[in-house]
């Protein structure tokens, strides 16, 4: 019997042999979910059919679907948005993951020991998300809150959380995710990204000022599990000017705090003794 021949899927169910394949409800109603995530805020059901190549009908009837089970919720302009549903069910999926537990104890004690803004933050796919935050004690303004998605090009954490792939997958990885930051100074060659990725992982710190928002520095370090794999990362958002100034006690703090969460969970600390690690060099060209 002669194999058969594989072929990819598109959105709006076209394969690349030319063929139609039936997309299930559920398939269709996470693409919904999905367009909605991505674009972070409420659209409405022609121009989620548009994004997500979906007939027109079929979004409309899923969208009334969604609505009634408060998956999805109605915006005063008529527009559509995540439902109160969802919320419950993040807290949940939240309540029961013992790294998030853990992390957030020792965000609280890192903000306490640093005086400035510590994140938490995930890989997304393509982007890093902001999964947690204690605001520092000053009135230094971070954009990034928690849920915010940014290019992993652009972010120090973005660069710990992928540096333990193959290097094949990392730099087609960011061949495809790369894209210009605001300020202009995020670095854009995939090749340069996979190397500074490599050498922030092997120090235990990442370092960027201004690559995201002017003025603004984050000093991160990767929380990895017993295989050595990134599993999210502890950090510190602060002025650029005081990254700049005393960058030593930063990451030394950031270090610790990583190291704090994984022996914590039991997972095999990557440095027995940080104190003798090299200290951390910016990733900025």
């Amino acid at each position: 019997m002669a194999p058969k021949l594989s072929s990819s899927r598109a959105k709006d169910g076209t394969t690349t042999d030319g063929r139609r394949s039936r997309v299930s409800g559920i398939d269709r109603a996470l693409q919904i979910l999905d367009h909605l995530h991505g674009r972070g805020e409420a659209d409405g059901a022609y121009s989620i059919a548009k994004a997500i190549g979906a007939p027109l009908s079929t979004v409309y009837v899923i969208v009334d679907d969604l609505l009634e089970k408060n998956l999805l919720a109605r915006t005063p302009d008529g527009s559509v948005w995540l439902g109160e549903r969802l919320y419950h069910y993040g807290l949940a999926y939240a309540r029961s993951l013992d790294l998030m537990k853990v992390a957030r104890d020792e965000m609280h004690v890192l903000r306490t020991e640093a005086g400035e803004t510590v994140q938490i933050c995930g890989r997304d796919g393509d982007f890093m998300v902001v999964l947690d935050m204690a605001d520092g004690p000053d009135h230094f303004q971070v954009a990034s809150r928690i849920g915010t998605r940014v290019p992993l090009n652009w972010t120090a954490s973005g660069r710990l959380l992928v540096a333990h792939l193959p290097e094949q997958e990392r730099l087609d990885l960011f061949r495809r995710c790369t894209t210009a930051s605001p300020t202009g100074k995020a670095e854009t060659d995939p090749e340069a990204l996979s190397r500074a990725s490599v050498r922030a992982f092997g120090s235990r710190i990442s370092i960027q000022a201004g690559e995201s928002d002017f003025a603004v520095a984050c000093i991160a370090s990767p929380i990895c599990d017993a295989r050595g794999d990134c599993r999210a990362t502890i950090s510190i958002v602060l002025p650029a000017t005081k990254a700049q100034r005393d960058s030593e006690r930063y990451g030394a703090l950031v270090r610790h705090a990583a190291q704090r969460i994984e022996e914590r969970m039991g997972w095999r600390p990557l440095h027995a003794v940080l104190e003798n690690d090299p200290m951390p060099v910016t990733d900025d060209p």
